[in-house]
């Protein structure tokens, strides 16, 4: 019998924590964690043109296009070594990417998805990116209480504060969050196609939210036929 694959996607504004936890999800089901942002910093550090075009975007605290992140996303869903599922980190940001993403569901025929929404006020999101920060080298983000005279745990490179963390690029940033990204919670919470949905409150600490986060999966792979 066919094993449905578990395919999990991570709503959650700037800061909420979404690339620590969809990272531990990963690795706790064995399957890959797909960072379209981490996939665009890529592009970014090799000065591709794409890489160029998504730098000003995102230093300017918008959104890069819908249709180059579908395109970046069909290509690595293409890939085998997502046949046992996947965990979506920083996709989909706008309904136009929801919408595409259940289409590219229902190409690859190989079950539905498991949206968890992670919560976190506003005043500790401002806190969380101020003090973020990510290596110069190959872009892995510090986890969160890293010492100020750590390396990159990754590689060793130099730890630094991110061009888009500044005031006025977070608060651009968060806005557009809310007013593009916010619908989106609407459109999961609808019942979008084979879906469910469970929100997760990010404020609380990492071991906790794991936790919340491992107990909605359980339950959503008894709806959705998941064999963990």
């Amino acid at each position: 019998m066919t094993q449905t694959p578990l395919n999990v996607i991570m709503l959650g504004p700037p800061g909420a924590g979404k690339g620590t936890q969809s990272g531990r999800l990963a690795k706790n089901y064995t399957v890959p964690k797909i960072s379209t942002g981490d996939s665009l910093r890529e592009e970014v550090t090799r000065s591709s043109p794409l890489g160029i075009l998504a730098k000003a975007t995102m230093d300017a605290g918008h959104l890069v296009s819908d249709d180059v992140m579908v395109a970046l996303v069909k290509e690595r869903l293409s890939r085998p070594d997502t046949d046992r599922g996947f965990v979506l980190d920083g996709f989909p940001r706008t309904v136009p990417q929801a919408k595409a993403l259940d289409a590219l569901m229902a190409e690859r025929n190989r079950g539905g998805l498991i949206a968890l929404q992670i919560i976190v006020p506003l005043e500790e999101l401002f806190r969380r990116l101020y003090i973020r920060r990510i290596c110069a080298a190959c872009g892995t983000d510090a986890a969160p209480g890293t010492p100020e005279d750590a390396v990159c745990a990754k590689c060793g490179g130099e730890l630094i504060h991110r061009t888009d963390d500044s005031e006025d690029v977070v608060r651009e940033r968060l806005r557009v969050f809310e007013a593009q990204t916010e619908p989106l919670v609407a459109y999961y919470q609808s019942g979008s196609a084979a879906s469910v949905f469970f929100k997760i409150d990010g404020n609380q600490p990492l071991d906790a939210v794991t936790g919340q986060i491992r107990e909605a999966v359980e339950r959503a792979a008894v709806k959705t036929k998941v064999t963990l």
